[in-house]
């Protein structure tokens, strides 16, 4: 009795201990490799259309990249909540997203256990002593291949005592007998380690003992499919009602591909045992593969109708958006690269609706519109929330794994949505001086508001280039503003001296003179704000 409570526990302890070391391979593989995609992983995602095919082959293509279905539709669930993708766009990505899981699958069938050392001590090496960011992230790869394989060969030996208890037979054989008991063991399994890939792992290393046979296994990877979509439904607490939808489609598509597969397993069953006779873990991977591109083909056309289901589950559209971040969503962090993406557009967001207060303010100047006033005022509040939200999301950041150019980008922004903040408190200055303009009833001479006009439009140029510098890392544009900023500083001296001669001459009046200079002195330091955010550019080598 002692020794088979020991056995037992060893058994715990290897299985814990071995899966352990899978999960945190399979994610340090993930990682190395999402940061040695870059800006590639970026655009993969960006070029998302409402073309169901491309949609499926960019979720694919991402899983394949960060080596995790479930963190795609998190990702998928931010980016629905966050108004950038609809669901026809996420419902195709997440489809996608379970083809990309079944390449770990295939990955860990290979019995690849023995070399494994060889790959941790390769990484391990690269990883402490390469200098290079890049070569850092191959060491990670390397490594998490290696930790990946050594968790599988940990989980085979902890597991190898069952095959000879009795208990567990009959658990395998009751199993067997029944396939919807091995779906919910399936389900159950997975919705607890919150990963299908390591639910897989586990019935891979239990194959690999001769205790499990295809029988048993399909059932429990078509619970694995349904099992997965616990992290999407847990994601989307607290977001929209279409981020509901896109983790209920991710679901209602796992739940009908098993459905439509129960009365066919035993035609899979037999396809997969006939392309690899002599490998059980190569047939549980293969069945997974086969599965899961199948159930995408049969689902891909009928998108329309499992959104109109969704609706009727969940029915209703989302409340009037409030003021805040449209871009950015706590859910992207999960993916450093992407996120980091998410926070420049956000910041460009911010510039713009900066840039617009600016053109508002002075139209309100020119043309004692209080309306427009008002709107300056909706604007900057916006804009402060705005700045309070990238700056959070901004420290949460930096303390994620970035590249270094990623990295330098976070930092630079930092100081960029500073500037614009500022931006936007001068256009409000503007908005300010014009109230008072209104209210006291004062009238400028067309040299004056010529002089103004032609110094706004060097501000608007300076601004506008200084954003898409920023926003195209281009140091060409980003060189230019400081030309632009010296014709601003050129005319503030210009116009400073003309008004004084107004002032000689009488042409106006003291107040009315003051409250001028006080608006093309806002206008200056706008410029200086343009310069600052264009040599963030250059300063951080953003154009490279």
């Amino acid at each position: 009795m002692d020794a088979s409570n020991f056995n037992v526990a060893t058994t715990i302890i290897g299985l814990i201990g071995g899966l352990g070391l899978f999960l945190y391979g399979m994610k340090l593989m993930g990682d190395g490799l999402e940061n040695a995609a870059g800006d590639t992983l970026k655009n993969i995602l960006e070029k998302v259309t409402s073309n169901p095919i491309s949609a499926v082959l960019v979720g694919t293509l991402v899983t394949m990249v960060i080596q995790s279905s479930s963190a795609t539709t998190v990702m998928v669930v931010g980016f629905v909540n966050a108004g950038l993708m609809n669901l026809y766009q996420a419902a195709g990505i997440i489809m996608g997203a379970n083809i990309g899981t079944t390449i770990t699958a295939q990955l860990v069938a290979f019995k690849l256990d023995a070399i494994a050392p060889i790959a941790v001590g390769i990484g391990t090496a690269i990883v402490l002593f390469a200098k290079n960011k890049r070569r850092k992230d191959v060491g990670s790869i390397i490594l998490g291949f290696g930790i990946l394989f050594m968790g599988m060969g940990i989980m085979g030996d902890a597991l190898k005592p069952i095959s000879k208890s009795s208990q567990f037979t009959e658990i395998i054989l009751a199993i067997g007998d029944n396939r919807y008991l091995g779906i919910l063991a399936g389900l159950a399994l997975t919705a607890v380690v919150q990963s299908s890939s390591a639910t897989t792992g586990i019935l891979i290393a239990l194959a690999g003992t001769g205790v499990v046979g295809m029988n048993v296994a399909l059932p429990i990877i078509f619970g694995c499919n349904i099992g997965t979509c616990v992290t999407a439904l847990l994601a989307s607490i607290g977001t929209s009602k279409t981020a509901h939808k896109a983790a209920f489609i991710h679901l209602a598509f796992n739940i009908f591909g098993t459905l439509i597969f129960i009365p066919f397993m035993d035609i899979l069953v037999h396809i997969v045992q006939t392309i690899s006779p002599d490998s059980v873990p190569r047939q549980i991977a293969n069945a997974h593969t086969i599965f899961n591109i199948s159930n995408t083909l049969i689902m891909v056309p009928l998108i329309k109708y499992l959104i109109l289901l969704v609706n009727k589950i969940i029915p209703g559209e989302d409340e009037i958006e409030k003021i805040g971040p449209k871009y950015l969503d706590e859910r992207l962090l999960e993916t450093p690269i992407i996120a980091a993406g998410q926070v420049i557009k956000e910041t460009i967001r911010m510039a713009t609706k900066a840039k617009e207060n600016l053109q508002i303010s002075i139209e309100a100047f020119h043309t004692n519109n209080e309306d427009l006033v008002k709107k300056v005022y909706t604007n900057e509040k916006l804009i402060n929330v705005l700045e309070e939200s990238i700056t959070d999301f901004l420290v949460r950041l930096s303390k994620t794994d970035l590249s270094d150019k990623e990295h330098s980008i976070v930092q630079s922004t930092y100081h960029v949505v500073n500037d614009i903040e500022r931006i936007g408190d001068h256009a409000e200055n503007i908005a300010d001086l014009t109230l008072e303009k209104i209210n006291r009833r004062l009238d400028y001479s067309g040299d004056a508001l010529e002089e103004l006009t032609n110094m706004y439009n060097y501000t608007l140029n300076a601004l506008e280039m200084a954003i898409e510098s920023y926003a195209n890392r281009d140091t060409l544009k980003a060189q230019a503003v400081n030309d632009i900023e010296q014709k601003i500083d050129d005319c503030q001296k210009e116009y400073r001296d003309s008004h004084i001669r107004r002032l000689n001459e009488g042409k106006c009046n003291a107040y009315s003179g003051a409250l001028y200079i006080d608006v093309i002195s806002n206008l200056e330091r706008i410029g200086d704000h343009s310069v600052n955010i264009a040599e963030s550019v250059l300063n951080n080598n953003i154009g490279e």
